[in-house]
């Protein structure tokens, strides 16, 4: 693995911990005090915020990335490699954060597969 993949598939990781933030956190928001009356449109504005710091990491991540601009990735390994980070996060996520949601067998298989897609991807 050379600097620029590494760099890619971190920046990539980190983007998708503040997507799934922005995207599922607002529903543990009725357990904290603070935000249990905040109408819709603001926890829409939080969640917006959020996903700020996820477009600061994706943009640079995917140009980095990109072939077109000196990466190590065609646009569709690009995609498929976001994917499985976006499933891995949301994962852990969901298990951490989530306690009452559970990671059943055929969450794995499903998972399996598409692991087994980037393999096809990025397959010569």
């Amino acid at each position: 693995m050379n600097g620029k993949m590494i760099s890619t598939i971190a920046l990539l990781i980190l983007s998708n911990t503040f997507m799934t933030f922005a995207w599922y956190g607002h529903l543990k928001f009725k357990e904290m005090k603070w935000t249990q009356n905040l109408p819709l449109f603001t926890i829409i504005l939080i969640s917006w915020g959020i996903a700020f710091f996820e477009y600061l990491l994706q943009v640079p991540a995917n140009r980095m990335g990109f072939k077109a601009y000196g990466g190590p990735f065609s646009l569709v390994q690009l995609k498929v490699l976001q994917e499985v980070i976006t499933l891995t996060v949301f994962v852990a996520f969901s298990l951490l954060v989530f306690k009452n949601e559970s990671f059943r067998w055929n969450h794995l298989i499903g998972f399996f597969f598409l692991v087994l897609a980037v393999y096809f991807i990025f397959k010569k």
